[in-house]
């Protein structure tokens, strides 16, 4: 097991390095930070300047400041090479220090902090509700395989995978909170519960499909596993068929789902940054799109840097839990 651990350990740091390292550098493939900071002073020739060979007409004399231009360089480490921005930026977030906004000048670690709750909330509620829906429809189309439920639930998981989830949230948002009015339009953060009602909406749009996906997984492989010889043996002793399912088919059909567990968490991610645009969340797929959109490279990287790292950990426990519930895999 410790061996299995291990391998599992430097998988997770390689694969996190080379994140790191392809979003730095995209980052900086994308335009010269500079100019998202000091603006059109990045236009300046400040050597020529100080030497006197150069006489600039072409920006307002009042903007003439090298020195502001120089500052921010040596705060952003603009004026070292980029392998060198990159270690210095990895060693920074190492300990927790992520940079400052382009923006605002805020410390990315607090931009963070505000937004990440609500996200953290969505994406679990999300996954209770996917799981919740998912587990009995799955046994139930299982026990009632190649039936009428069963047919009409392949074409309900089908139908709710077909559908992008900016739609079906549209759709929610229209039926359930604008017309019956039985869920609030917007987000609301006057309290928790406040907070957890206003986020139920988005948790259904991102859950649902990722529902589908789990009950198609959970059904095909309880079939099999009602085939095994020691479910006969089950029923041979008269167990009741509901006992047989829960007790004992259950928890070694759950080995598809819990490897899509830790694969899903990418598409939630993903899925909550149209989610949350349409139901108004200040979480972290709103301020990603926003940071996208205004060049605030320190809040992207340290945003995708955050993501990664959930996804890989999460990932690294799905793999923990997978051979607790297979020990062939810790054998190998």
């Amino acid at each position: 097991m410790a061996r299995f651990v291990l391998r599992r350990v430097v998988l997770l740091f390689a694969v996190l390095f080379a994140v790191t390292f392809l979003g730095f550098a995209a980052m900086n493939l994308l335009g010269d930070p500079l100019v998202n900071v000091v603006g059109v002073l990045a236009e300046l020739d400040c050597e020529g300047i100080e030497a006197g060979t150069v006489e600039d007409t072409t920006v307002d004399a009042a903007s003439r400041d090298c020195d502001t231009v120089a500052a921010a360089k040596a705060q952003y480490h603009l004026d070292r090479p980029v392998p060198i921005r990159y270690v210095l930026w990895l060693s920074d977030m190492a300990t927790g220090d992520f940079g400052t906004s382009f923006q605002n000048d805020q410390p990315v670690s607090e931009v963070i902090r505000e937004k990440l709750p609500e996200t953290l909330i969505l994406l679990t509620m999300a996954q209770i509700v996917s799981l919740g829906v998912a587990v009995p429809w799955g046994v139930i189309a299982a026990y009632r395989a190649n039936r009428a439920f069963d047919r009409g639930s392949t074409v309900a998981s089908f139908g709710l995978l077909s559908v992008p989830n900016f739609a079906l949230g549209v759709v929610l948002l229209y039926l359930l909170a604008l017309r019956w009015q039985i869920f609030p339009s917007a987000y609301e953060s006057g309290s928790f519960g406040g907070l957890v009602f206003s986020l139920v909406l988005p948790a259904v749009t991102l859950g649902l499909p990722l529902a589908a996906s789990y009950q198609r997984l959970l059904r095909t492989d309880l079939i099999t596993t009602l085939q095994e010889d020691f479910v006969h043996m089950a029923r041979a002793k008269g167990l009741p068929p509901m006992r047989i399912m829960f007790r004992h088919a259950l928890r070694p059909s759950m080995f598809s789902v819990v490897t899509v567990f830790g694969v899903s968490t990418g598409a939630l991610i993903g899925g909550s940054l149209v989610v949350e645009q349409i139901f108004g969340i200040p979480g972290i797929g709103r301020e990603i799109v926003t940071a996208v959109v205004r060049d605030d490279f320190p809040v992207v990287l340290a945003i995708v840097m955050l993501v990664a790292v959930t996804f890989v950990v999460l990932n690294f426990l799905v793999d923990l839990l997978y051979s607790w519930l297979d020990p062939r895999v810790r054998a190998r």
